[in-house]
């Protein structure tokens, strides 16, 4: 009989003051309160609380002896006692000036074990459940941490998981509780259909969010995976795809997941509405604010009249006049813009205003979420800290920072009042992600006798989630190539934002015809930032470099005589400082659609070592979507460097040496000067151009990341600085070079790899030809 049950039975001996019962139910409450508040207890008698001890249970109550109670003293007292847990059964009764309080003790839990589970592990299922060895046992608690094991397995896509327990006892109140997990198959998505889309296909926008239909590959991505708060960020991806362009109405009408039980398949439909395509009409900027001039915010606008209308173009104009009004000593201004939608006409005109925000200070950054990431590793992408001026520009541009990282799943920065009418206090909720990765690559070793090499690499974005970069990479490939990296990166170096690093490195080969080859050396960097897409670097290069001939062949009647240098000089060693300017406005560092990616540099060798030149090198490429709805990106190449001797000539491998990477159709180094026997010597002066054309696969899905690619490249290498003591050369000349052909790009989840078939169109006869190529797919 449940203690309700009893009190109602005893209702009638409340008048006589013969007893009291009362259970959590509140049932109490049905005494009179004349009753209650004459009764005053001398002590406390306690029943039944063998283990846990009389005290405990006198602690958990509010009835104190020679004092008055009430209805809600004897509610809330079975309340305290249930919540501990470690009762199953709690009866309070009056007799007399005793307070009587009978217990029944719920078992303890002696051992808590998994069985069953294999893609989640015992410490992890210890961390989600809450159930604990010596702590009670409760009903309650136990199907709590059967649907929090259920729901931590669906997150890895098994939703298909059995959660079920047992109990054994093991003696004196205590039983071994087991959670037992039938993990069953993968839950996978089936099919993802749109509905309500006119300007774009199915294609295109399952290309656009994260979520993914199952495929052969989905094992390895695990972006097959039905995750409801993943399908909330694939609404705001959509809304956010359309807003940038021109479809200012867009809105997500619904989006379901339905379970097959059956096949074990989620089918996922999201239903849109896009609406109307604008264009941006009248722009202008107004200033209510006494010292700043609306005419001189102009050149900050990126939103101009008859673009199409872009939501990211408003708010980059928005960043950009706050961050230039709060450094003209204006931390308080506001930035707000109204628009002027014209449905005739399609358009929408902005007017920014700058006026005189509320003066409001932060009083602190919380942080929330970060179970990895350290605190002040999100804390130093803010410009502003604790005491500083509110500024909400300045949150939406940390909020762009932190996403950037790529550490987490998500990020969303809120305001809450502080503790006075001026100060806010600022709420960053981020969850952490994967930052750890393992790839498969492939490309070319450098060097006048290069070849084809098979690199696998670890690396970690967020290291000890502290932000630092490590990578460790090996590989090995033809002419007994090997080579060896690693790479640190500090990206706040001494707690300024200073990318401070180091690379070093091992590269060898050998061939039965010519020579063994090993290059060994490594770089010292730091990075700071210019602007938010202008970076300047600065690095001090050594490489060591030995050519071993010996034992292997005639080195004279196989080598030429600058190669004969080479051996007989070896070790080479070359010491130098560069300075590189990195221009980057790209949307995306895995498949950019617009944006520009420049570098130019320059670099000095001659700071001991074998190298004596000043040499200049710069590359541009810039990206634009030729088609929106059929995906098709364009992009346009141009590159160029030039190397002066600083002292008498250059050695060979001072030279340019280029080929295959940057006209394809060459092996490396497979143009320009070279000896009449056909060893290259390399240029002193280069330049190049690409245009290509990348596009979907037809008949393959978009978010398998297959796309394909036509492309035109032309180049020259000319010029030789390499003194000729035997024998002649011949390419001197600045002769052009072209190809065109045909590449597949594929986003694996090994990292983006690529293949090239080119044929020269355009060539001298001493070329070497290399018509496939394969490697990393990003050419930046």
């Amino acid at each position: 009989m449940k203690a309700g049950s009893k009190f109602l039975n005893a209702v009638s001996a409340v008048a006589l003051s013969a007893g009291v019962v009362a259970s959590s139910t509140g049932v109490a409450t049905l005494l009179t309160a004349t009753a209650a508040q004459a009764a005053v207890i001398q002590r406390v008698d306690v029943n039944g609380a063998d283990r846990v001890g009389a005290d405990v249970v006198r602690a958990n109550i509010t009835i104190v002896p020679g004092q008055t109670f009430s209805n809600e003293d004897i509610d809330a007292s079975v309340k305290r006692l249930y919540a501990t847990g470690y009762f199953s059964d709690v009866r309070i009764s009056v007799s007399g000036g005793t307070l009587v309080v009978n217990v029944s003790e719920a078992n303890l839990i002696n051992q808590v074990v998994f069985n069953g589970n294999r893609k989640i592990k015992d410490d992890k299922l210890q961390g989600i459940v809450q159930t604990r060895s010596n702590g009670p046992y409760t009903e309650a608690q136990v199907q709590a941490d059967i649907q929090a094991i259920r729901s931590a397995y669906a997150a890895i896509g098994r939703s298909d998981v059995e959660v079920t327990t047992q109990t054994v006892p093991v003696g004196e109140g205590r039983v071994n509780l087991a959670f037992v997990i039938n993990e069953g198959d993968r839950t996978k998505i089936g099919q993802i259909n749109f509905v309500g889309n006119q300007a774009y296909s199915n294609g295109r926008l399952a290309a656009v969010i994260v979520t993914k239909k199952s495929n052969f590959l989905s094992f390895l991505t695990r972006k097959d995976v039905y995750n409801e708060d993943k399908l909330r960020a694939d609404e705001e991806a959509l809304r956010q795809f359309y807003y940038n362009r021109g479809y200012a109405d867009f809105r997500v009408v619904s989006s379901d997941a339905v379970l097959d039980e059956a096949t074990n398949e989620y089918t996922i439909t999201i239903t849109v509405d896009e609406g109307q395509r604008y264009t941006f009409g009248n722009v202008s900027v107004e200033s209510t604010v006494e010292g700043v001039n609306a005419d001189e915010l102009t050149g900050l606008v990126e939103s101009r009249t008859g673009n199409t209308y872009r939501a990211k173009d408003v708010q980059g104009t928005m960043e950009a006049i706050s961050q230039r009004v709060a450094a003209g000593g204006y931390p308080f201004a506001r930035v707000t813009p109204r628009g002027n939608r014209n449905f005739e006409n399609h358009t929408i005109g902005v007017e920014y205003l700058v006026d005189q925000g509320e003066r409001a200070y932060i009083e602190r950054i919380e942080v929330r979420g970060n179970t990895r990431t350290r605190d002040f590793v999100i804390r130093r992408e803010f410009d502003m800290s604790e005491g500083d001026a509110f500024n909400q520009e300045m949150i939406a541009t940390a909020k762009r920072r932190l996403e950037a990282l790529g550490f987490f799943s998500s990020v969303n920065i809120t305001t809450a009042p502080g503790s006075a009418s001026d100060r806010v206090i600022v709420i960053v909720d981020v969850e952490d992600q994967p930052t750890g990765a393992f790839g498969i690559g492939g490309g070319y070793t450098t060097g006048s006798d290069g070849g084809f090499v098979l690199e696998a690499s670890i690396e970690e974005k967020n290291f000890l989630g502290r932000g630092q970069y490590i990578r460790v990479a090996a590989g090995a490939g033809e002419n007994n190539a090997r080579t060896y990296s690693i790479s640190f990166t500090e990206p706040y170096f001494l707690g300024y934002r200073l990318a401070a690093g180091f690379d070093i490195f091992r590269n060898s080969n050998s061939s039965e015809e010519f020579y063994d080859y090993t290059e060994t050396g490594f770089s010292l960097r730091v990075t700071a930032p210019i602007t938010e897409n202008l970076a300047t670097t600065f690095r001090y290069n050594y490489k060591q470099m030995e050519y071993d001939g010996e034992g292997a062949w005639d080195v004279g009647d196989n080598l030429s005589q600058p190669y004969r240098d080479l051996v007989d000089g070896s070790p080479w060693v070359r010491s130098s400082v560069s300075q590189t300017l990195t221009y980057n406005t790209l949307d995306s560092l895995t498949l950019a659609r617009e944006g520009i990616y420049a570098t130019f540099t320059q670099e000095f060798a001659g700071l001991g070592g074998d190298s004596d030149y000043y040499k200049l090198t710069g590359k541009a490429r810039y990206y634009q979507t030729l088609s929106d709805e059929a995906d098709i990106i364009g992009s346009v190449t141009v590159g160029a460097g030039y190397v002066l001797p600083t002292n008498d000539n250059l050695q060979v491998f001072d030279q340019f040496m280029i080929g295959g990477k940057d006209i394809r159709g060459f092996e490396s180094g497979g143009i320009g000067p070279r000896m009449n026997n056909g060893d290259s010597l390399g240029g002193t002066t280069y330049f190049t151009a690409s245009a290509e054309a990348t596009f979907p696969m037809p008949g393959i899905p978009e978010d398998i990341g297959i796309r394909g690619a036509l492309f035109a490249d032309a180049g020259t290498l000319y010029g030789n600085e390499v003194k000729i003591t035997s024998g002649f050369t011949e390419g001197t000349s600045a002769s052009l070079r072209a190809s065109v052909g045909a590449g597949l790009m594929w986003a694996s989840p090994f990292g983006p790899l690529r293949v090239d078939y080119a044929v020269p169109v355009i060539k001298e006869d001493f070329d070497e030809v290399q018509h496939f190529r394969f490697g990393i797919s990003n050419q930046f």
